[in-house]
């Protein structure tokens, strides 16, 4: 109850019903903020500060910025939701605000687009080695979809592809990545409607900024080839996956395509099954299955393990990764 009020009289001001009003249609920093409201920044800042504390916002650090996004505990998506609900679509003061809220957007558009005619052409090179997107994408879809997915981590989002994929199927979805770069396409990609279940946040690999047993699935795709200790990165998803939740690993099988080390920055030259199994079973998880999908002159692998009902991976030593190209 006292829970309930907080966040009703957080709520009952016009500047704060704003901003829940905006942050339930977008995550936004402070200063994309003032510019929707035309208000100081040290006034938008205090009212956020109530919304956070009433349990109604979230606040996300990256880098320099903050973010805010309409809350994701257990009470304030619920009464936040309602209470923007009840909000006339035809009101004045609503209707500038989203029309303000489109200009942030489409300014976020124009930089990502910029971002990605600069490296388009490194990404085409690579996607012309191995079979079509969609082929790896609807693998994904049929080994997750066909669970109970309320919580679904994507590890090195880059452009939240694989959460636009999985959209329909999970009840929240989190892509982390290190690059503030992709990350902002991948706010782009995700603010069209019916993705506001779907989120973005900065975070290391190695370090999940989650608690344990608090997904129901998670996905590697094309990261782990990136990556100085991959299994490290598969125990530390491992932590964070429920019983019986279910990892996915997309990445190329072993391969002598050294341009990619050369020139693309990959750590090693794919990934094989024996690798994969021994990570997996470090990190408490039971390898399922692998499907290969076979191109010219890369095969990409999806490998699906699970997690078992009890590990002790943290009293083991972690398996050394002998494939890392040199």
């Amino acid at each position: 109850m006292e829970q309930l009020l907080a966040g009703l009289r957080a709520a009952g001001e016009p500047t704060r019903l704003r901003l829940l009003t905006l942050c339930a249609h977008a995550e936004l920093t402070v200063t994309e903020l003032t510019q929707i409201l035309r208000q100081s920044q040290p006034r938008v800042s205090r009212h956020l500060k109530l919304l956070v504390e009433a349990g109604l916002l979230n606040r996300f650090r990256e880098g320099q910025w903050a973010f805010y996004r309409i809350s994701s505990g257990p009470h304030g998506p619920l009464l936040a939701k309602a209470i923007v609900d009840l909000i006339p679509e035809n009101d004045p003061v609503y209707l500038r605000d989203q029309e303000r809220l489109e200009e942030i957007k489409e300014a976020r558009a124009d930089a990502a687009a910029s971002y990605f005619r600069e490296n388009a052409p490194r990404w085409d090179q690579i996607r012309s080695m191995y079979v079509a997107e969609a082929e790896v994408e609807a693998c994904i879809r049929d080994l997750l979809g066909s669970g109970d997915i309320s919580d679904l981590l994507d590890i090195g989002t880059g452009t939240g592809r694989i959460l636009e994929v999985m959209a329909l199927d999970i009840g929240n979805g989190v892509g982390i990545d290190l690059s503030h770069e992709m990350l902002a396409v991948a706010r782009v990609n995700l603010g069209t409607p019916g993705l506001e279940h779907c989120q973005v946040r900065h975070g290391d690999m190695y370090e999940l900024p989650f608690d344990d047993a608090s997904q129901d699935a998670v996905v590697f795709h094309q990261v782990l080839h990136y990556a100085e200790d991959p299994a490290s990165a598969i125990a530390e998803a491992s932590r964070v996956l429920r019983p019986k939740g279910r990892l996915v690993v997309v990445d190329f099988a072993p391969h002598t395509q050294h341009i990619l080390i050369e020139d693309h920055a990959h750590h090693r030259l794919g990934l094989s099954d024996e690798e994969v199994s021994t990570w997996c079973e470090f990190a408490g998880l039971r390898s399922e299955m692998t499907n290969s999908l076979k191109g010219d002159p890369l095969t990409v692998n999806v490998w699906l393990a699970s997690h078992t009902t009890s590990t002790s991976s943290d009293t083991r030593t972690a398996p050394d990764s002998v494939t890392a190209a040199s």
